[in-house]
């Protein structure tokens, strides 16, 4: 899985403070603070002053290194004070007052250390970002005849995409789209279901029928991966109101039709992507006003104590107002707060409108269309 790390680099530069090194300045001064008072209070002598060192490595923790050399310089001020306020420095409160400066400079050396860190966690961040743009290119709002949102919800925080996988375009045989997942997790799944993406990109507008554009899609996985890694996929094509979809091993799709919701069964089962699928087309007309939901299996297993997610029973109530945009941050919401923040899986969503066939226009017939599919 490609790593999205939110972390953003801790600011080293002269301009303001950053959150963090602001929080570990004022959780190491209320430390040092505190040691002070507790000596003072004591007036027995240096014996406390050891605990200063605390201070910087407290800060090194969120602050940058200026601030924990600022922080340290304090502790040893402070440290050095409380000595020579006694008659006779004594050898303990000597040691303890070099602890503290020889404390400050180890401290500062792992605050630098821990910035570099961050700031090459925020550049993998920014390269990890642009290759989810290259993988999962943003959808919609438009694509031929339909409304089109995407979405792609992520079991980690840390992580922006995983192995599922999602595309729509408008070719010459309508509009085509197709949503999968890839087994497995890692960089793996990541460069199989962009082998998966690319292959189709190119496909898809070659390929009059869809059982060819699988055949082609099934060499790519074939020859990219093992024996037992595979592809659930399925695409779904729209033309003059005509819906065609082939599934290969992946949940079937929902289509929202006057407040009903309907799963779009295959008319037969057939294996995933990698697994030299026969698929067999289920074509549906559409109305105006139709939604189609794609998703990944994610949804399917989203479960909280035991109850999976009833996405058939709210899908309407959820996914039918508004925009398509609209309705799949709906559906979010509601599937976070049902899992309670915790998914056990990514998930990929993609609802589509029909609103109707492009004014004079009249779409050619699919091969497969009704009475078709048994040649």
């Amino acid at each position: 899985m490609l790593s999205g790390v939110r972390t953003k680099a801790f600011q080293s530069g002269r301009g303001p403070l950053s959150p963090g090194s602001r929080a570990g300045l004022g959780a190491a001064l209320a430390l040092l603070a505190l040691v002070s008072a507790v000596e003072l209070a004591d007036g027995r002598g240096a014996n406390y002053i050891a605990l200063m060192v605390a201070g910087p490595f407290l800060a090194a923790a969120l602050a940058s290194w200026r601030v924990v050399l600022g922080v340290g310089a304090a502790a040893t001020v402070l440290g050095a004070s409380f000595a020579l306020a006694e008659r006779t420095v004594s050898l303990s409160t000597a040691v303890a007052v070099a602890g503290i400066a020889l404390g400050t400079a180890i401290a500062a050396a792992t605050a630098s250390v821990r910035e570099r860190q961050a700031e090459q966690i925020a550049e993998l961040s920014k390269l990890a970002a642009v290759a989810q743009q290259a993988v999962l290119r943003p959808l919609g709002p438009q694509v031929g005849t339909l409304s089109v949102a995407a979405r792609y919800i992520s079991s980690t925080a840390t992580a922006e995409i995983g192995g599922d996988l999602y595309e729509a375009v408008d070719t010459p045989y309508g509009v085509r789209m197709i949503i999968g997942d890839v087994r497995g997790k890692g960089l793996d799944a990541v460069r199989l279901a962009s082998i998966v993406l690319g292959s189709y990109r190119h496909v898809a507008y070659e390929r009059a029928d869809l059982r060819a554009v699988v055949a082609d899609l099934d060499r790519a996985v074939a020859r990219s991966v093992g024996d037992e890694d595979f592809v659930t996929a399925a695409l779904v094509e729209e033309r003059g109101g005509t819906l065609t979809i082939v599934n290969c091993g992946h949940p079937p799709p929902l289509l929202l039709r006057r407040g009903a919701v309907i799963p779009l069964e295959p008319p037969a089962p057939a294996p995933p992507l990698g697994f030299m699928p026969v698929v067999r087309p289920r074509v549906e007309r559409l109305e105006p006003g139709d939604r189609l939901l794609l998703f990944t299996d994610g949804l399917g297993e989203a479960r909280r104590d035991g109850e999976f997610f009833p996405t058939a029973d709210r899908a309407w109530r959820l996914l039918g107002h508004g925009t398509v945009g609209d309705g799949l941050a709906s559906l979010e919401t509601a599937l976070v707060e049902w899992v309670r923040g915790g998914l056990d899986d990514d998930i990929a969503l993609v609802l589509m409108e029909y609103r109707g066939s492009r004014t004079g226009v009249t779409a050619a017939v699919p091969s497969w269309e009704v009475g078709a599919t048994e040649n």
